[in-house]
Formats: structure tokens, sequence, C-alpha cells
């Protein structure tokens, strides 16, 4: 309205909108594809294209994805390892580089600003187990059961103001089970 009403004329006003539509637009999306992604989870509709690949070579491309952001929150993440060694895991390599980009995403929104994050592996035998740690505030006990529910926010007008679908954690249960596997 405030563009119809003479507000497309003047450049400042004109940018910012389109600043807020393209904003609005980007919401939008996410949450049409995390929709789309927990519909087909949920409903058992996915096929997961398991291969071998190199898990420490993954986390350090969605690390590299996510380099801006935590610069702009002055983060510092790291891959620790109990060994030398690469680890390799047969799984589908797209879906579980979304469980490292949910996990770490939600790592950086709210761990504090200028905090530590890191991703810890450990390998057992044939199989791995994966901690993302950050130093941020932390969730209460009593919300622990609860935070891979869909649309579940521990804290509502704060997970508002910080964006997201309230979907991310969902989606990362949803393909960590559909591998055979639980998170926590």
């Amino acid at each position: 309205l405030t563009l119809l009403e003479g507000g497309l004329d003047d450049k400042e006003i004109n940018r910012s909108f389109l600043e807020r539509a393209a904003s609005g637009v980007d919401r939008i999306t996410s949450l049409i594809k995390d929709l789309d992604a927990i519909s087909k989870l949920e409903s058992g509709q996915v096929n997961l294209l398991k291969q071998r690949f190199n898990f420490t070579k993954l986390a350090q491309e969605v690390i590299d994805e996510l380099e801006m952001k935590a610069k702009k929150r002055k983060v510092k993440i790291t891959v620790q390892q109990s060994s030398e060694r690469e680890i390799w895991v047969n799984a589908d390599r797209v879906k579980i580089g979304q469980v490292l980009s949910n996990l770490l995403n939600n790592a950086i929104t709210y761990s504090k600003e200028g905090g530590n994050i890191a991703i810890k592996n450990n390998q057992f035998d044939k199989k791995i187990l994966v901690d993302v740690e950050d130093d941020g505030v932390g969730i209460k006990k009593e919300d622990l059961d609860r935070i891979f529910e869909r649309f579940y926010r521990v804290e509502k007008s704060r997970a508002r103001h910080k964006g997201g679908t309230g979907l991310g954690l969902a989606i990362v249960k949803h393909i960590i089970e559909a591998h055979g596997e639980t998170i926590t």
C-alpha cells in the first residue's frame, strides 16, 4: 500500500519494501520445502540413496556452507574426532548433509555471539556417534522430550524472532530414523 501511495517514486522506501518482500518470499519458500520434506518423511515416501562417503569431509562442506552465518554471529565451528583417520559411512549423503546443516543452523542461531560449536565424531566398530555442541543458553530439561516435534519451539517469542519454521529438528529425527538410527 505504501508503494502504491507514492512510495514507489522514493528509492529508499522502494528498496526497503522490496527487501522485506524478498525476505518474506524466502521464509515462505523455506516453509514449503520443510513441509514437503516432513510430509514425505512422515509418510515413509523417502527413498534413501545410500552410498559410502567420507563423513568428515561432508561435515567440513556443511561448515563451509554456513561460514557466513557463523561469521555474522562471530561463532567458531570445529570438528573433533576420536581418531586421526577419516570416518567413512554408508548412508544417504544428501540427507545426512541436511541433518548436519539443520543441527549447525540451530547451534549458530542459539549460541551466544562469539561462541563455539563443536562437531564431535567418535567411531565405535561399525557405528559413529556424532555430537553437535554449542555454548549457548541450552534447553530446559522439561523441553528436551519435545524438541523433535513438528513446530515445537522452546521459547516461542525468542524462536519466532530468530526465524525458522519449527520443522528442522523434526526433519532431522525422521532422517536419522529412516537410516535405522536414533537421535537424542
